[in-house]
């Protein structure tokens, strides 16, 4: 036995002393430090701008809304240079357009891509479908606004409302929802939906039981992601809804502030303190909207996710 640990030693001992190996331990020494120094760089690079963001926003807004009226008044009688007055209005705007984008989008998105993972198998609608999603991914919010306005309220008669607008954040919303869902249902296991039909279970309830649940909370993201992104455009609603500082929970008939486009209305009015207070007070008071949803929704899919 102390022979054979002395062999053992010795050939680790010639191993050390060869360059060769030497060589190339450094190599991949000096290579993964230099990667790990880009790495980092980058990421502090990146944070610097996003940082700078949230302070300026956090920093010109927080006066605005640490008062009570901000949240519970709108702006109808008070004209935007003179301080008072609040965002309410325009925060149930946002919502009531966002709530309705999200219910047409979510299950058209989440459908859509269960069919191209699930049935389409390499169909020629499948690949149609596929195709359309890659381009409506592309579309700039004004192209999805434009659209709308033709065809909902030139070609259908309907008045610009905010029905309008979230028939153009639809557009905006369901290729996001159904490439992420997509991409989440690819990467669960095919061993699960081959282990659930040896069992007999239906392909419909081996989605909805199996690979939905597995794969929720990417789907939950995904999600979170699009309403993000729609929920701050302002295309639609500079083209698609006329402004007003009077609350209005009537998706379908007048005007109909939205955090948005009350930001438009403070910047057009001119740049006096108080125009300034609120314009930066409805900036920060959308990001808390999103990083409320996006805390919520993380709390969902780590609640109802399958865990691995």
């Amino acid at each position: 036995m102390s022979n054979n640990l002395n062999t053992i030693n010795a050939d680790s001992q010639a191993l050390g002393k060869n360059s060769a190996f030497s060589d190339i331990s450094q190599k991949r020494k000096s290579t993964n430090s230099v990667a790990s120094i880009l790495v980092y760089t980058t990421m502090g690079l990146a944070l610097i701008p996003l940082v700078w963001v949230l302070w300026t926003v956090l920093s010109s807004g927080l006066s605005a809304i640490l008062t009570a009226d901000w949240w519970t008044t709108s702006q109808e009688g008070v004209l935007y240079q003179v301080p008072g007055g609040g965002a309410l209005h325009a925060i149930a705007g946002t919502i009531i357009q966002t709530s309705i984008a999200s219910l047409l989008s979510i299950p058209i998105g989440i459908f859509t891509a269960i069919y191209l993972v699930e049935y389409a198998n390499g169909s020629r609608l499948g690949r149609i479908t596929t195709f359309m999603v890659d381009i409506l991914t592309g579309v700039p919010s004004i192209v999805a606004a434009l659209f709308i306005f033709t065809t909902w309220i030139t070609l259908f008669g309907f008045d610009r409302s905010g029905m309008a607008v979230s028939l153009s954040l639809v557009l905006l919303m369901v290729p996001v929802v159904v490439r992420n869902t997509e991409e989440m249902l690819r990467i669960v296991p095919m061993d699960l939906r081959e282990a659930s039909y040896a069992l007999g279970v239906p392909k419909w309830k081996t989605i909805a039981k199996i690979v939905l649940p597995t794969a929720l909370s990417g789907i939950v993201t995904g999600i979170m992601l699009s309403i993000a992104r729609v929920m701050g455009e302002s295309a639609p609603v500079l083209i698609l809804v006329g402004s007003t500082q009077a609350m209005n929970l009537d998706p379908m008939n007048g005007p109909q502030s939205s955090l948005p486009l009350m930001m438009l209305d403070m910047f057009k009015a001119g740049s006096t303190p108080a125009v300034l207070d609120k314009m930066w007070g409805a900036a920060l008071t959308l990001v808390l909207i999103i990083a409320l949803l996006n805390i919520g929704a993380r709390v969902i899919s780590a609640k109802f996710s399958v865990k691995q």
